[in-house]
């Protein structure tokens, strides 16, 4: 748009209109993309932007939460993600707080892991499902900031060889497994790389069952999830430990639609439930038991 200069003569009525009018015209949504999930804010995350219960959602008033089925413990618990329980559910329900949507204003809809991170409209505003933010999937969707810092694990069967392992070198030989898409398959190609391909699962139930029966040795999982599944779902499987890296290196992000005028929004209440201690308090609350594990090297 081309701006000219007033003459002295013109009405100061029809300046300020001039000026309404450019106003209107400015864009309100300069994103960058991905730039939210480094903890940065944008336009869209400004304060005329993120009118608390009053953002471009799907559904006016209402925000729309997508997660995976089943919804896993300690994340989630009783596969009840609307019941505010679990680390995930709570920390989604504490950022519709800050964003001003309170309980009653949040609907969950079914979104399975490999569909939310795959290109394509959603229909959800954004996604909790344990999902690292990586380069290669922010060229199809949007990451908040980081609302956890990850780390893998390895949980092996108490009887096998794998469960004795004290370094990475230990692991090469053995048969792992991991569900696809994730880092942990990531982990197992890139830092153990092992001697036997190992196994990819559709889903961590279809894992679990294959560390039952005998099938794979051990599984890499993040740490937390490795607890949950050896205390209480195979107990006769153990944490042998976990990776290095447990920094802000790899972190869970929310995910948004490619290009979503929300990103900056949601972005600036993870930030906000960091700097106030929200997270680490929802963290200590449900994820306690993920505290220690040896470190592999």
């Amino acid at each position: 748009m081309t701006i000219r200069k007033p003459s002295a003569a013109l009405p100061l009525a029809a300046l300020l209109a001039a000026a309404a009018a450019l106003t209107a015209c400015a864009p309100q949504d300069a994103k960058s993309d991905g730039a939210a999930a480094s903890g940065s804010s944008d336009a869209a995350g400004s304060a005329a932007g993120c009118a608390p219960g009053a953002l471009a959602t799907r559904t006016a008033g209402t925000l729309t939460v997508g997660t995976d089925k089943p919804a896993y413990d300690p994340w989630f618990t009783e596969d009840k993600p609307e019941n505010g329980k679990g680390f995930e559910s709570a920390v989604a329900f504490a950022v519709a707080e800050k964003l001003g949507y309170p309980k009653e204003k949040v609907s969950w809809v079914v979104a399975p892991f490999g569909k939310a991170t795959s290109p394509g409209a959603k229909d959800f505003d954004f996604d909790i499902n344990q999902v690292s933010i990586s380069d290669e999937r922010k060229q199809a969707v949007d990451f908040s900031s980081g609302y956890y810092d990850v780390r893998q694990a390895v949980i092996a069967l108490k009887n096998s060889k794998a469960a004795g392992a004290k370094s990475i070198a230990d692991l090469k030989g053995a048969k792992l497994g991991a569900q696809v898409g994730t880092t942990s398959l990531d982990t197992i190609t890139n830092t153990i790389k092992p001697s036997v391909q190992p196994a990819v699962f559709d889903s961590n139930d279809l894992a679990k069952a294959a560390l039952k029966n005998g099938q794979v040795e051990a599984l890499v999982v993040d740490l937390p999830t490795a607890f949950y599944i050896t205390g209480a779902e195979v107990p006769e499987a153990q944490v042998v430990g976990q990776f290095e890296g447990a920094s802000k290196s790899e972190q869970f992000g929310l995910v948004l639609d490619k290009g979503s005028k929300l990103t900056g929004c949601v972005s600036q209440a993870v930030d906000a439930l960091r700097s106030d201690g929200t997270l680490a308090k929802l963290e200590k609350q449900w994820l306690s038991d993920a505290v220690s594990a040896p470190v592999l090297k």
